[in-house]
């Protein structure tokens, strides 16, 4: 089985089909069933975040895999498949681990070297055991990516070169309001998930002492809000808010606009207000920036300045791309070296099979043999075959690791007679018995 990768994000489509694209929790869980439900995807994983939407699958056949899996992403988004295939990137085998890697890194982000990349892959995968949708295939290259993502932030200068995608943002409101911090600004932050926990954490540690927090479940924004020494407000007070607030940092998710330019029209007119738009889709309706005094920071604002940033930055990005060029060559060694394990395996249940029989055989003929006899006959015996055994299976795992190993394997079905039921009964007892738990 292959890894094949299918998405869109930020760099290959508008925000504005983002945006309509958004996947939200319960639409994610529905094309998981559909996917696992697909003839030709037998794993499957969607990573759904504010800059792209990818589905991960461990498949069998290319063609007929890309064909079903860009059919549901249509159905589940909402997007026209003539629309959605004009910026739909494919990743097969080595290029989808690859990518995935990259993606852990946060090189493929909107803000170069982000961090929250690995806590969405990492809800990816857990959303993908929960509906058992993830096998041994998207396990182990998940897990991995983890574990990669983890080295390039600890081993390089990536945590230099990259800010998260709220850091950015905020630095850009600042800069609209002319000031260096967020110490004396008043702030209000609408949504209570994991961006919104993340703005209202910089904010804190940037000085800020007057926060209110909105959110549509009040317990949520109560909770927040306690964390920083702030103010819960229902939603329906946001209005009022709004004319008390220099800095609004909205990312709710919900499915309308959440601020308009009527509200901000009755609430704050004229006064200089900074709106950070961090929700896919948007919760600010783009006609306000037509409003005096109102500056608009979105994730396509982000993407430009995370792209001026990572041009700053290239030292840093070539030593993770190094890391994950290395990183992919060595999974897919471990990969070829572990697709011949189920060959070794039957060679060894085979040989078992022919030493039981002969000494069964053996039994029939020697009815006079002691017991203390017996035993060391059929214990030469064994250790005869082991030894026959032990050099030509451990070889042919050291050369399947290289590239067109797997012809290794095939070698040793051959000249061994093995029967291709009995290595696929070892594959399918491994893969039985794989973990489904987040490690990484």
């Amino acid at each position: 089985m292959s890894l094949l990768a299918v998405g869109l994000s930020h760099r290959s489509a508008p925000h504005a089909l983002l945006e309509r694209a958004a996947l939200s929790t319960e639409r994610t869980g529905k094309l998981l069933a559909d996917l696992a439900a697909s003839p030709n995807v037998h794993e499957a994983a969607a990573l759904a975040t504010c800059n792209r939407i990818e589905v991960y699958a461990g498949v069998e056949k290319f063609h007929a895999a890309v064909t079903e899996i860009t059919e549901l992403l249509s159905v589940h988004t909402g997007v026209a498949p003539a629309e959605l295939t004009q910026h739909l990137y494919v990743h097969y085998d080595g290029r989808a681990v690859q990518h995935l890697f990259t993606v852990a890194c946060g090189l493929d982000s909107m803000v170069v070297g982000e961090p929250q990349i690995l806590g969405q892959i990492r809800t990816a995968l857990a959303t993908a055991q929960e509906h058992g949708t993830a096998g041994r295939a998207l396990n182990d290259a998940m897990q991995q990516a983890l574990r990669v993502g983890k080295r390039a932030h600890s081993e390089t200068g990536l945590d230099r070169a990259g800010q998260s995608v709220v850091s950015v943002a905020l630095e850009a409101a600042y800069a609209a309001l002319g000031v260096e911090g967020p110490d004396d600004l008043r702030v209000l932050i609408i949504g209570a998930g994991s961006m919104a926990a993340l703005a209202a954490a910089s904010l804190n540690r940037a000085g800020v002492r007057h926060m209110v927090v909105a959110n549509r479940t009040h317990e949520r924004a109560e909770h927040l809000a306690a964390q920083y020494g702030g103010v819960a407000v229902p939603m329906a007070q946001i209005a009022p808010a709004l004319a008390e607030v220099d800095l609004v940092v909205a990312c709710t998710g919900a499915p309308g606009y959440v601020i308009t330019g009527d509200m901000l029209e009755r609430s704050a007119p004229g006064r200089p207000v900074a709106l950070v738009d961090l929700a896919l889709p948007r919760d600010v309706d783009p006609a306000v920036r037509e409003l005096a005094g109102v500056h608009v920071v979105d994730l396509e604002r982000v993407a430009q300045d995370g792209s001026a940033q990572a041009a700053g930055a290239a030292q840093e990005i070539g030593a993770v791309r190094d890391l994950v060029l290395g990183e992919v060559e060595a999974y897919a060694s471990a990969q070829r070296a572990e697709a011949v394990a189920p060959t070794v395996a039957a060679l060894r249940v085979m040989a078992a099979d022919v030493v039981r029989a002969e000494l069964e055989r053996l039994r029939g003929k020697t009815p006079g043999l002691g017991d203390k006899d017996r035993a060391e006959v059929e214990q030469t015996v064994r250790r005869v075959v082991d030894k026959l055994l032990h050099v030509p299976t451990v070889r042919v795992k050291q050369l399947a690791g290289a590239p067109g190993g797997s012809s290794y394997a095939e070698a040793l079905r051959e000249l061994f007679g093995l029967d291709p039921a009995s290595v696929e009964a070892v594959s399918a007892a491994n893969a039985a018995g794989t973990t489904n738990e987040v490690s990484a």
